[in-house]
């Protein structure tokens, strides 16, 4: 019997496509993986991170939607059923994060707490 895992986090079809971007640019380094998680901080106690980075030793490696991702094992709990999209607006650029797990979160929308 084969086990799926399913990814803690799901990905918009415009975050998919800006990513998958990203990583298409001249000089980007293959061996990065898209890091997505929290860290202490923000005004309202934790702060989303995303960004690409190498693998650490204590990360967890997923796949969505064909993108390789890392994420800290402890991230989960913090993240599960999040999702993210990226707003191409003109009012507002870039990734929004949708958090079902967060009890408040600040006016910019890069802080929550839980």
């Amino acid at each position: 019997m084969e086990t799926i895992i399913s990814a803690p986090v799901k990905l918009t079809a415009n975050t998919v496509n800006e990513v998958k971007r990203l990583m298409s640019e001249p000089g980007f380094d293959p061996e990065q993986y898209l890091r997505i998680g929290v860290k202490g901080g923000g005004c309202s106690g934790l702060s989303y991170v995303l960004g690409f980075d190498k693998q650490e030793a204590d990360d967890e490696i997923l796949e969505i939607e064909g993108i390789p991702v890392v994420m800290k094992n402890a991230h989960g709990i913090y993240l599960f059923g999040m999702e993210v999209d990226f707003s191409d607006g003109l009012n507002a650029r870039g990734f929004v994060f949708n958090n079902p797990n967060a009890s408040s979160s600040c006016g910019c929308g890069s802080s929550f707490a839980v």
